[in-house]
């Protein structure tokens, strides 16, 4: 049976105008019967606000009026002549253009300090695919000698909230995958602090020796004796 719009408003609007069972609501929306007990204490779902299914025509008064009666039936969606919304599949990430050249030193650094992750949960934190990060895991990729392994967050890449999560999903189904004494990675070129330029007789510029005050006061003396 097909899942009712926004399953969560209608499973509130049958709680609380129709007198039927936790399992029946939760069999026509699709959702846990304890997650409908949940909604029915107030635990889960308040502010949103109950989605009449009879109104939209997604159950008709009869229907539920038929299993009122009886709590061993099933309510039964009505039949409608409205096309279904079709449910989009999620593609990768999007990754806006001006970022997207910093993907490769992206997947680099995760390769580098969270092996644990799949290729999968990599495609889904930077919007990336399989066949590229596999070229820069085998060095294979075009760039590969220019490759600089950086942090996808200061990147801006994905969130930290995000990447902790995909973290810590891989190091329990992967801990002996987890990268240990990793070496810190080098400071990018911008950050890098290059030594003072030689100027024009730097080298081997010896220090003049400034005179002494004996030697201006010989010099006067032998002025006064000529």
């Amino acid at each position: 049976m097909a899942q009712p719009l926004m399953p969560k408003a209608t499973a509130v609007w049958l709680i609380d105008n129709t007198g039927l069972s936790f399992r029946q609501i939760a069999a026509f929306t699709e959702l846990h019967e304890l997650e409908i007990q949940a909604i029915a204490d107030g635990d889960v779902g308040q502010g949103i606000v109950g989605l009449d299914p009879v109104a939209n025509g997604q159950l008709s008064k009869e229907e539920i009026e038929r299993c009122e009666k009886d709590p061993r039936e099933l309510l039964k969606m009505a039949k409608s002549d409205l096309p279904r919304p079709r449910a989009q599949a999620k593609g990768a990430r999007y990754t806006p253009v001006s970022k997207r050249q910093d993907r490769p030193n992206a997947i680099a650094w995760l390769l580098k300090h969270h092996p644990e992750l799949s290729d999968a949960q990599v495609c889904k934190l930077i919007g990336t695919t399989k066949d590229t990060i596999g070229k820069i895991r085998d060095r294979t990729h075009w760039n590969s000698a220019n490759l600089a392994p950086r942090n996808p967050v200061t990147m801006g890449l994905c969130t930290e909230l995000d990447l902790e999560k995909q973290v810590v999903i891989a190091r329990s189904k992967n801990p002996e995958k987890i990268a240990k004494d990793v070496e810190p990675d080098p400071l990018p070129e911008e950050l890098q602090i290059n030594p003072e330029p030689d100027y024009p007789g730097k080298k081997g510029e010896e220090k003049k020796e400034e005179p002494k005050t004996s030697d201006y006061m010989e010099a006067a003396e032998n002025l006064f004796k000529s």
